[in-house]
């Protein structure tokens, strides 16, 4: 093993205080190569690690990390929530969304009638649908090194950062983070290209105008850099450039730190980060879940011992108990379909849907709903469904078990099979033929905005018998119904959250015990609805630092160490001296070689002879001489040893006084200070040759190295 260079980065007390000591007797203070390596670490470590916050919305995070000349960016999530501000994409022509009015001003100063209808009480964007896309001015987002994926849930915009941004590096994701978040992304896609909107809608993002606009629109964030949805190209040249990890594979970037993923126990192939150099480690906690569900359990003793813990991606339902929304879930699907009414049930297509139907596969026969018929319609519904049976190793231990069974791990399957779930691309084709009801359908988007849940919608609304249950938490299902109204089919909410809660998230840190957490703002104090609940917020001592979108954040500590390695032929001349029992210290001379981030001490080369010229030169340059450091003092000079020295050597008379530091001695014969401190001498004196009698004395109290 190649020996490591001791006190190279923090530097000797010691030395520092021999060479305090040289300086106040008059000596000239040399420093070595050495010394100069250690001056040039020392400014390196002053560097502070950063943070920019890049996005508004806890569970859709995009942060990039500054470390150790490395720039990380954790998640690149996609703020959907903005496409509650516009109308619904529907599939046939709906009269109803045709026939909206159009807004104007209630001065009638300003006619946005072709942009912006009204309905319900509520104004609405009539356009294609657009995105809040992370922060892109706060940094230059083509400097960005690596990305690290979490989830595929915090991938979406992924396309918008590599193809727009000038961005060359690497991302990384395990392969079910790939492998799903590439269906997603394909299902949106599909959702925005098959019900295409030629006109778009740029006047009502002045900022003038969107100031007299109603709420929601007039309080809408950053509306000049929502987009629309990107290209199946754009999505495939993005993914191109996704590396696989697995479970604890530790990735080196550029010599710097090492990355590692581990299991968050959220969904299918989900992780945390653990950002590591030599002597800091940063774990990042994004989307993680303690939840017996499919997947594989949370890793939580890997995150021990960090520095700085990033913690994201908490649930959007702390005061919702995921087990009793499952219950309230299969009974009031039971009660819609034995009156004789259909269930929709707007959802993704893959993650919590899959639990859903765990649940609804041991259900259906106790409640007697045999006959009913299960619907998924989605343009991934089967990739979704298969992708989910065959990752087992990604899987919870009792599904991993099934499979050398061999089983499938999921129930669905046998669902299929029996032809109580049937899957289709679209409400076109084979389900137009084989449709009956009532039934229970699952399509998406949850935000009621597009896909073919917008088909259901205005076909069952008008019913009461119907009833439409809303299992995902990113949205307001009040909002996302508003374009509807009035609506006289039944709501149910039963949001099904399974990440980590308050409780859950404060006994993790207790147990884990980072030195420093920094989260969201919004995890910082109890929601406004229930400003009371000091339970739903995080309370640690140190207190968390929060952040939110735009902010920059210095994080709370500073790199202390560096590893120098030195060659084994420098190390063999060092000779070190014992300071003090089990102590020992050497200085070196070398030069210092830097390369990806890894440093070594090698010998200073000797400068080659110079050759012999026929020729006269007026000036004869010679090539600098490396000179050899004069010996380094340590060590302390002891008072009552030192006064007898003085009284040895005919100073008698001297006067002690005891200061914070130190001591201050007073020769009032010699008219003479003498100043002992833990970190220096000071000697004030008139006479030359008492001054350096003086200084030898001090020096025989310390040890030259």
């Amino acid at each position: 093993m190649t020996p490591r260079l001791l006190g190279a980065v923090e530097g000797s007390r010691a030395g520092n205080k021999a060479r305090r000591e040289q300086k106040s007797s008059g000596e000239r203070c040399c420093v070595s190569k050495a010394n100069c390596c250690q001056l040039i670490y020392q400014q390196l470590l002053l560097l502070k690690m950063k943070l920019y916050c890049l996005s508004g919305h806890p569970t859709l995070p995009c942060n990039v990390l500054k470390f150790k000349s490395t720039t990380i960016m954790l998640d690149c999530g996609l703020d959907t929530t903005s496409v509650l501000n516009f109308l619904p994409l529907p599939l046939v022509h709906s009269p109803r969304l045709s026939k909206l009015p159009g807004w104007v001003s209630k001065d009638g100063t300003i006619n946005l009638g072709k942009e912006l209808k009204e309905c319900a009480g509520r104004v609405f964007v009539d356009a294609q649908p657009e995105f809040c896309l992370p922060e892109r001015e706060l940094l230059d987002l083509s400097t960005i090194d690596v990305i690290l994926i979490s989830n595929y849930h915090c991938m979406m915009a992924l396309p918008y950062i590599t193809e727009h941004t000038g961005f060359t590096g690497t991302v990384y994701a395990t392969e079910p983070t790939l492998q799903i978040g590439r269906l997603l992304m394909e299902e949106l896609v599909n959702f925005m290209e098959r019900v295409p909107k030629a006109q778009s809608a740029t006047s009502w993002k002045n900022k003038e105008i969107q100031r007299m606009l109603p709420g929601p629109l007039k309080d809408a964030v950053d509306v000049w850099m929502w987009k629309r949805c990107y290209s199946m190209q754009e999505v495939n040249s993005a993914l191109s450039k996704v590396q696989l990890v697995g479970y604890s594979q530790k990735v080196e970037l550029f010599g710097a730190v090492q990355v590692s993923p581990l299991s968050s126990g959220y969904s299918l192939g989900s992780s945390n980060w653990i950002i590591q150099s030599h002597h800091e480690k940063v774990s990042y906690v994004s989307g993680s879940s303690l939840l017996t569900t499919h997947p594989q359990p949370m890793d939580q003793s890997s995150l021990k011992n960090s520095d700085v813990l990033i913690l994201t991606g908490l649930t959007q339902m702390p005061t919702a108990n995921p087990d009793g929304m499952l219950g309230e879930f299969c009974s009031n699907l039971a009660m819609t379909i034995r009156a004789g009414g259909n269930v929709l049930v707007p959802c993704y297509s893959s993650g919590v849907i899959y639990d859903l139907l765990e649940c609804l596969y041991q259900f259906i026969e106790s409640a007697n709903l045999g006959t009913t018929p299960f619907y998924f319609i989605s343009p991934i519904a089967n990739s979704s469904l298969e992708f989910s049976q065959i990752f087992a190793e990604w899987l919870c231990h009792n599904k991993q078990t099934k499979v050398y069974l061999p089983e499938p791990p999921f129930p669905h399957a046998e669902l299929i099979q029996t032809n109580k779930l049937k899957h289709y691309p679209s409400i076109h084709g084979d389900f137009s033929s084989e449709f009956r009801q009532p039934c229970v359908v699952f399509t998406g988007h949850p935000s009621l905005r597009f896909g073919d849940v917008v088909h259901f919608m205005e076909l069952w609304g008008k019913s009461s018998l119907n009833t439409i249950i809303f299992t995902e938490p990113d949205f307001s299902y009040l909002d996302a119904l508003a374009p509807y109204q009035p609506l006289a089919m039944k709501c149910v909410y039963c949001p099904i959250d399974t990440r980590l809660n308050f409780h859950q998230v404060s006994k993790l840190l207790k147990e884990v015990q980072p030195l420093h957490v920094v989260c969201p703002e919004q995890y910082t104090q109890p929601p406004l609805t229930q400003s009371h609940r000091s339970d739903l917020m995080l309370e640690l001592q140190p207190p968390p630092m929060p952040y939110r979108r735009c902010s920059v954040l210095n994080l709370p500590f500073r790199r202390r160490y560096e590893r120098i390695y030195i060659l084994p032929e420098l190390a063999n001349s060092l000779v070190p001296s014992e300071i003090k029992p089990g102590v020992s210290v050497a200085t070196v001379s070398a030069l210092l070689h830097s390369k990806d981030n890894k440093h070594t001490l090698q010998s200073v080369p000797k400068p080659p002879p110079m050759p012999p010229s026929k020729k006269r030169k007026r000036v004869i340059e010679e090539p600098p001489v490396a000179l050899a450091p004069k010996p380094m003092l340590s060590g302390a000079v002891a008072l009552e040893a030192f006064l007898a020295t003085l009284q040895k050597h005919g100073i008698t008379e001297v006067k002690v006084e005891e200061t914070a530091d130190g001591h201050i001695l007073h020769l009032q014969a010699e008219d003479t200070l003498i100043q002992l401190e833990e970190d220096g001498t000071h000697i004030v004196c008139d006479s030359e040759p008492l001054r350096t009698t003086l200084r030898d004395l001090v020096l025989r109290f310390l040890q030259k190295l």
